[in-house]
């Protein structure tokens, strides 16, 4: 039952546990088995509960209004099983408006296009204990953070192409991954959504894993079964904005209760939704109480934001006179400044051990630094800036990428003003914007090269790592949801061949410290040369916070650089790490022979160097070898 003081907290905006007392939630009342219901509906007149259980008759369960002006109704209905489906027949004081409506707090809902919630509870027996005591040391920013980006609809299907469930892809989704050497996965949002095609982007389901692919409890297996493969998992969640589905937040009780009523600052004229009213206490702690949910019952390791420079400003996908300034009359959001505050400080207090991930494209400051600095209090923020300069900068045929060289350079300016994720997102492969493979200019040789030198710069640079599925392994056509990635491709060499460039990128980019320990601090990172434009190479070094260092080396042309003498930190035998040109990789077999050994001849104003053969569109890894 509600006490009086969640009623406080829930007023306040600081409630993080609504989920434990809103809703449906199975109870025995005076020996009759049923259900408790709580829903906030300040501007409804009446609150029924309407189901399998009373015939959908909207006459047979009145809720009652709490007397303490908080806008809940409750109530106990007996009868009401595990599994029934239900609804909320809410009659509006305004206007003689009379609709039914999903539960907002609801935990499972019927497999759309059904849209009712489902009375269910959470039990679940974990086996993920030795994930869960160590994983403040797998999620830390010291670590090595490589995350597979994947969409469950789309990522694998079943015979005749229907879904395959939650616990149907568990284990091969959690060998793949090991076998790729990902460190965690990010599941585009399984939040509940009426429209598949959204991809969980248009959510109505706050508290609810889709059930298109199983139960809360398949679900659950699915994270079990993940930390149990040593993978953590990150669920994209979007408290930005929600769908005008008449079932779901919009219009809730006859009033614009969950959304701005102007819809100047209510209504998203780009993606035709609805924005979350962040001034207003109780939507504050609504999606307070999803956050945590999340992390609490699944044991998820994170949260990545969506969209969260469409919350932090007001003219944010709109022309003059289309919104309205803040109180200080300038275009920054400072409701939802303070809830995203309150988020995450409220995730960092009760679960240290995770991570809140920003989503946002723009230069406002501080995105990832603590709250209590000034900061929005993320742990770390997508690099959109490095993934635009990137590929604008591969796109360019080889002969003219000497005079675009600064695309590449100009990330490392701002590289340690934020805790930066290089994300490689479905974002990138959407909309007409092809693959991958297919924004990579020439010969089919040529696209492989350049992906492999892609990824090879970007698993060097600072900041953790972030790829889409399929890309992993050059998928040709861009990702489409309505079926499964293009597996048959693995039979190419050039698929085959990327794939398992990943595999050992990831398997040196963990084992190297040098190549994740400091990815926050300029200590980790030193150019040896940034302005060799004319061959379009660069070079530099990554460092462990001791000073142990790796260099790496990239040439973006198809032409070979023999002689090409390079200032190293020392003396001694420089071994080979990797390199991107091998054969194994679908390469052409230029380099180095298994390493170099440096010589006392001054270069890039160090006392020793290397010289080296620089494979075509190539990346190589050197270390020091004692």
């Amino acid at each position: 039952m509600l006490t009086d003081h969640d009623i406080y907290l829930f007023k306040e905006g600081k409630h993080g546990r609504l989920y434990e007392k809103m809703g449906c939630r199975l109870a025995i009342r005076d020996g009759a088995a049923g259900a408790e219901f709580a829903l906030w509906a300040p501007n409804a007149r009446a609150v029924s509960v309407i189901g399998e259980f009373n015939g959908w008759d909207p006459d047979a369960h009145a809720l009652a209004a709490r007397w303490d002006g908080s806008g809940i109704w409750e109530g106990f209905v007996p009868g009401v099983a595990r599994g029934q489906s239900y609804k909320y027949r809410v009659r509006s004081q305004h206007g003689g408006y009379e609709i039914d409506k999903a539960d907002p707090f609801g935990l499972f809902s019927e497999v759309p296009p059904q849209t009712a919630s489902r009375a269910w509870t959470l039990e679940y027996r974990w086996n993920d204990g030795d994930w869960m005591a160590n994983r403040r040391a797998r999620n830390a920013l010291a670590a090595p953070m490589s995350i597979y980006e994947l969409h469950l609809g789309s990522w694998r299907r079943g015979e005749g192409g229907r879904f395959l469930s939650y616990r149907e892809m568990a284990h091969p989704l959690a060998e793949y991954v090991r076998e790729c050497g990902f460190t965690h996965v990010e599941l585009l949002p399984v939040t509940e959504h009426p429209f598949y095609g959204s991809w969980g982007y248009q959510t109505t389901g706050y508290f609810a894993p889709t059930a298109r692919y199983g139960a809360p409890q398949d679900f659950m297996y699915l994270v079990d079964t993940l930390h149990q493969h040593g993978i953590g998992v990150i669920l994209d969640w979007v408290p930005s904005h929600f769908p005008n589905d008449a079932h779901g937040l919009a219009y809730f009780d006859g009033t614009a209760l969950f959304e701005h009523a102007d819809p100047k600052q209510g209504y998203h004229p780009e993606w035709a939704s609805y924005i979350f009213n962040y001034g207003r206490h109780e939507v504050r702690a609504f999606l307070l109480s999803s956050a945590l949910f999340w992390l609490d019952e699944y044991h998820l390791d994170g949260l990545r934001v969506d969209a969260v420079a469409s919350m932090l400003y007001l003219d944010y996908g709109r022309q003059a006179g289309e919104w309205v300034p803040n109180a200080y009359g300038g275009k920054e959001n400072l409701d939802a400044v303070l809830f995203l505050r309150t988020l995450n400080e409220a995730v960092y207090r009760d679960h240290p051990d995770a991570q809140v991930i920003a989503e946002e494209s723009t230069a406002w400051p501080m995105v990832s630094r603590p709250v209590y600095l000034g900061g929005l209090g993320f742990g770390l923020k997508w690099n959109m800036g490095w993934m635009h300069d990137t590929l604008k900068y591969m796109r360019e045929d080889p002969v003219f990428r000497k005079y675009h060289h600064d695309r590449l350079t100009f990330s490392i300016w701002y590289a340690f003003t934020e805790n930066f994720v290089l994300p490689l997102s479905h974002d990138e492969v959407v909309h007409g914007k092809g693959s991958l493979a297919g924004k990579m200019p020439g010969d089919t040789w040529q696209q492989f090269a350049g992906l492999r030198a892609l990824y090879g710069y970007m698993w060097s640079h600072p900041g953790k790592k972030l790829l889409f599925m399929g890309g992993e392994f050059g998928q040709r056509r861009e990702w489409a949801h309505d079926g499964e990635l293009e597996w048959w491709v693995l039979q190419y060499p050039e698929h085959a061949g990327l794939r398992s460039w990943i595999g050992d990128l990831n398997r040196v980019y963990r084992a190297e410290r040098a190549l994740h320990e400091v990815d926050f601090d300029q200590a980790g990172f030193e150019w040896i040369d940034c302005a060799d434009a004319e061959a379009s190479v660069i070079s530099y070094l990554r460092r462990t916070r001791s000073g142990e260092a790796i260099v790496v080396v990239c040439n973006f042309t198809p032409v070979p650089r023999p002689n090409y003498v390079l200032g190293v930190p020392a003396g001694g035998f420089w071994r080979e790490l990797l390199n991107s040109d091998a054969p194994l990789y679908g390469g052409s077999g230029v380099g180095n022979y298994g390493g170099v050994e440096a010589a006392p001849v001054p270069a890039h104003g160090r006392m020793h160097s290397v010289t080296l053969t620089l494979p075509p569109l190539g990346v190589v890894f050197l270390k020091r070898e004692d």
